[in-house]
């Protein structure tokens, strides 16, 4: 299917299409609910979406990788990538596959220099303390990655712009839910400090019970208001999808409920998010992206008949 894509996005170099190869790869293996959601679009949108992918899950591992992490690495090769940026080619084939997508689709580049400050916040900050200083962290690791995702889209107008960042944002902080013990593993707390307080929750507790694998009913009750904020967040976004090409709807759709059915699974387990990590089961993303594959599939169909019906200007 990759070389379909690449053949339908018009990227010929041999050389190219193996960078792009290489961040495909990086979607389909880490990012698995985001890969199957691209599936929804255009064949020609694809190998785009999967740089973009590419490339913010690349630096991420310099500073996230529980395996092999390396932070020493991350502001050097952000700032390879920003002057390669500046040149037009890179020899990263990561970084050479974004920047082609970059200058494919007119994408402004200081969304990447303030993904790459949010990145590079994780070297030295390890918690925040109210959710307007979270958010300040998440436009450059999260509402950016929409606003990037915008232009390979096709926004109707600008008012698709608000949707994108708060759609860009529900998915990081769902992510932030889902992986507290795993955060705390690397060291970080990305729940504000002043909604632990509120529901009387330390640190050191929280730590402690995930060091345990189990919630206390105040974690319990902590991740129930988490749930709750980020549920706003995702009706916030709701109106985009209409605010963009009728082939990319269901795509962002479809991730939107994918990536919601994770704070679905959290409420089924009691808000527990401890003991174990929470994941939308196969059967249940199959159902929800099936549908979705052939409500896209049909737009593709009638977007085409419209272009050949209309008349040449």
């Amino acid at each position: 299917m990759s070389e379909r894509d690449l053949d339908a996005a018009g990227i010929t170099d041999p050389a190219l299409r193996a960078c792009y190869e290489q961040c495909r790869r990086l979607n389909a293996e880490h990012g698995k609910t985001y890969y199957l959601a691209t599936l929804l679009l255009p064949a020609a949108k694809r190998p785009h979406v999967h740089a973009l992918y590419g490339f913010a899950r690349y630096a991420d591992e310099f500073v996230d990788s529980l395996v092999d992490p390396h932070p020493e690495a991350l502001t050097p090769w952000g700032e390879r990538f920003l002057a390669d940026l500046d040149g037009g080619d890179s020899a990263d084939p990561v970084c050479r596959a974004v920047i082609h997508t970059i200058r494919t689709w007119d994408i402004p580049p200081p969304l990447f220099k303030a993904f790459l400050d949010s990145m590079a916040m994780d070297l030295t900050v390890s918690e925040y303390a109210t959710f307007e200083d979270l958010r300040g962290y998440m436009y450059g690791s999260a509402a950016v990655i929409g606003l990037q995702m915008l232009p390979i889209l096709e926004p109707l107008d600008d008012r698709a712009y608000a949707p994108a960042q708060a759609l860009g944002e529900a998915f990081q902080l769902t992510n932030f839910i889902r992986d507290v013990a795993e955060d705390l593993e690397r060291g970080r707390v990305y729940l504000p400090l002043e909604d632990l307080e509120q529901f009387g929750v330390t640190r050191e507790q929280l730590a402690a019970e995930a060091r345990a694998g189990a919630s206390s009913p105040a974690v319990r009750d902590l991740v129930r208001f988490e749930v709750d904020r980020c549920r706003e967040l995702y009706a916030a976004a709701a109106p985009g999808p209409l605010l963009l090409d009728p082939t990319s709807r269901d795509c962002i759709r479809t991730a939107a409920a994918l990536y919601g059915g994770i704070l679905d699974e959290i409420e089924d387990a009691g808000y527990e998010v401890l003991a174990e990590r929470r994941s939308v089961p196969l059967p249940r993303r199959l159902r929800v992206a099936v549908p979705g594959l052939a409500r896209a599939a049909l737009a593709r169909r009638e977007q085409a008949s419209w272009r050949r019906l209309s008349p040449v200007r």
